[in-house]
């Protein structure tokens, strides 16, 4: 029985408590469309203490108003003086919505409106408050950039909304920066002293803003005849801008290796599979782009057939394109190369004449026009590690990507009966035979599998580039390249030499340019070759020999 009195004590309880929430939501949308009705009748100068009034409301509609106040679109009806968001349209209408209830209203024509009034100093107070409201929102992002925003165009208004609530901020990232803020304002508009104490604190900053203020502060100071306070603060300036300009050239080198193993990966993916069939059959495939080209439209034909699975194509396209550009492989190798094993150039001729019918059909079925193949949201955007240096997600999983295929095609080659036949086959092709090893269906199964991973190569360079017929054109001269510089066969001289010419390639390119660099990549390659012709890692076996 004291139960049953505690359980309707409590519910009587709650329920008291959510009509008084109710009557105190009602109060303050109230107590809002109160204060926006004084809007359209308000003078300029006393429109200051109304906006602060509007802002205390902490109504779900205030920051949209106000910032509609910040960007001009708050108007008012003058017929009723209703205060309405209005943007125009092409057929010189404006579009309206209620404020308060979110409503959409009837369009009308811009003589039947009237701006709420601001100016430059009212919009300085509304950037603040809207900061206000924002650095003390929930959510960790909103409030980096609200403080980022204030970062950008310190104030004494910003830095006193900043030292306001510094001390209630849990988050290190978002106490950090507006301690940063706080420092820039600082550095502006203080003393002597309390500049040098700034610049303590800012040295090492990698934001913009401070280095642009370090350096406009450096610029206005005068060239000769400083006393000693501007004499002291010069070198501490300097040494804070070199301070700065160290750490930016340590990310830009970081950032420069992210790209050299992004463009390695690329090519390890492209010339990986080129690797296993020259080395086990000795064939110069060059048709092995138009695998990569391959794979690459058939990320595009699903992303067609599924417009409604955008954010999993990719997963569906990786399996999809090793079996479309492996049947293919297998279809060239029983149907052609087969009949010319020992006749490389009656090979290579004959995969020259099948790319070209393999480009001719892509163009017939698709148009010669290039397509794009549109990136799922999770391979979009960038991690932001501070403000100069971010990692693309695209290239990010391209990386860790091409790592995984090179694992798992090497846990292939040492841990299955496939892998040692393919092994034995490479070594001595005589031998294996003897060994009752089908070195004809080794063959088959070899080119299928190294076609399949070019067509998982044409998945992820679909995320880079368009899709086009030519797309494998590009990249089959640099899989020959990174094959013969690693060591025909080899797949750890395939990622070595992958990795090296991805790397050599971007730190070359800011120096000579994107040609040049490439020019002095293969002419290093030529003179390595000159010493070492069977590469880094030379093929072992009776037939390396």
């Amino acid at each position: 029985m004291h139960r049953i009195y505690l359980l309707l004590l409590l519910m009587f309880i709650s329920g008291q408590s959510a009509a008084l929430q109710a009557d105190s939501d009602t109060q303050s949308n109230s107590q809002l469309s109160d204060l926006l009705n004084q809007l359209p009748k308000t003078k300029l100068r006393k429109m200051a203490p109304l906006i602060e009034k509007i802002s205390e409301t902490k109504q779900p509609q205030t920051r949209a108003i106000l910032q509609f106040m910040l960007d001009g679109e708050l108007y008012y009806l003058r017929a009723n003086k209703q205060v309405v968001h209005a943007q125009s349209t092409e057929n010189n209408l404006y579009e309206l919505t209620d404020v308060l209830s979110q409503e959409s209203l009837t369009p009308v024509k811009k003589s039947r409106l009237s701006k709420v009034k601001t100016n430059n100093r009212l919009r300085s107070t509304l950037r603040n408050i809207l900061a206000k409201i924002d650095l003390t929102d929930d959510d960790k992002q909103i409030r980096l950039r609200a403080v980022q925003q204030l970062l950008s165009s310190p104030s004494k208004q910003s830095a006193a909304t900043i030292t306001e609530l510094i001390d209630d901020e849990t988050d290190q990232d978002v106490r950090a920066l507006m301690a940063t803020t706080l420092a820039l304002q600082q550095l502006k508009s203080g003393s002597s002293d309390e500049k040098l104490i700034a610049l303590e604190q800012l040295s090492g900053s990698l934001e913009p803003t401070v280095k642009n203020e370090i350096v406009g502060l450096l610029e206005n100071l005068p060239k000769k005849d400083l006393t000693a306070e501007q004499q002291i603060l010069r070198s501490q300036l300097t040494n804070a801008l070199d301070e700065i300009d160290n750490r930016a050239s340590f990310y830009s080198a970081i950032e420069t290796v992210f790209f050299g193993l992004s463009l390695g990966s690329v090519l390890l993916l492209a010339a990986i599979g080129l690797a296993i069939t020259f080395g086990v059959m000795g064939v110069i495939n060059m048709a092995h782009g138009e695998m990569i080209m391959l794979g690459a439209y058939t990320t595009y034909v699903i992303q067609i057939a599924f417009p409604s699975m955008i954010e999993y194509s990719l997963l569906i396209a990786v399996p999809a394109a090793f079996l479309v550009s492996g049947f293919v492989g297998i279809l060239i190798e029983r149907g052609v190369i087969r009949f010319l094993k020992g006749r490389p150039l009656e090979t290579l001729l004959a995969t020259f004449g099948i790319s070209l019918v393999l480009q001719q059909l892509v163009r017939t079925i698709f148009s010669p026009l290039n397509r794009q193949v549109i990136s799922p949201e999770w391979m979009s955007g960038s991690w932001q590690i501070n403000p100069i240096f971010s990692l693309t997600y695209n290239r990010l999983y391209i990386i860790l990507f091409s790592i995984f295929v090179f694992v798992s095609l090497l846990m292939i080659l040492k841990k299955t009966s496939l892998g040692l036949h393919v092994r034995a086959v490479s070594q001595n092709r005589d031998m294996a035979r003897a060994l009752s090893i089908k070195s004809d269906w080794v063959d088959a199964i070899t080119f299928g599998l190294g076609s399949g991973i070019a067509g998982v190569a044409g998945v992820v360079l679909s995320q880079l580039t368009n899709v086009g017929p030519n797309l494998g054109q590009a990249y089959i001269i640099d899989s020959f390249l990174v094959v013969v510089f690693g060591g025909v066969g080899n797949l750890w001289g395939t990622l070595v030499a992958a990795m090296s010419l991805g790397l050599t390639n971007k730190f070359l390119e800011p120096l000579t340019g994107s040609v040049l660099a490439n020019i002095i990549v293969l002419v290093g390659l030529v003179l390595f070759i000159q010493k070492r012709p069977k590469g880094l890692f030379p093929q072992k076996g009776r037939s390396a020999d």
